[in-house]
């Protein structure tokens, strides 16, 4: 499994290219997101959001799934930043966990 993380930053010009109904002022960094899934080939991925970003979970889910044709399972459960990782996650078999927070992640 391996993480990604994605920062919600104010602009929504990507949403606009993927003909997707503009839902939310940031960036999510879909593209970053799909070129991951596509780059491992992952046919399972689990998202986590934080709370302000769950009523659009489902919108997010299916840009992604439309753009790689993986399974886009979505984390309702809680997600306090990047050490939040649910170890629940593991019984989903997921090929990669993508989690947005409100901070890039510095490596």
């Amino acid at each position: 499994m391996r993480l990604v993380l994605a920062n919600a930053r104010i602009n929504n010009s990507f949403l606009n290219t993927l003909n997707i109904i503009i839902f939310m002022e940031y960036d999510l960094e879909l593209d970053r997101a799909i070129e991951e899934i596509k780059k491992i080939k992952a046919k399972r991925v689990c998202i986590q959001l934080p709370d302000g970003l769950k009523p659009e979970a489902q919108k997010i889910a299916d840009a992604l799934k439309e753009k790689t044709r993986a399974e886009i399972i979505i984390w309702l459960g809680s997600c306090y930043g990047a050490c939040d990782i649910p170890k629940q996650v593991e019984d989903l078999k997921v090929d990669l966990l993508i989690q947005w927070g409100h901070s890039e992640w510095k490596s």
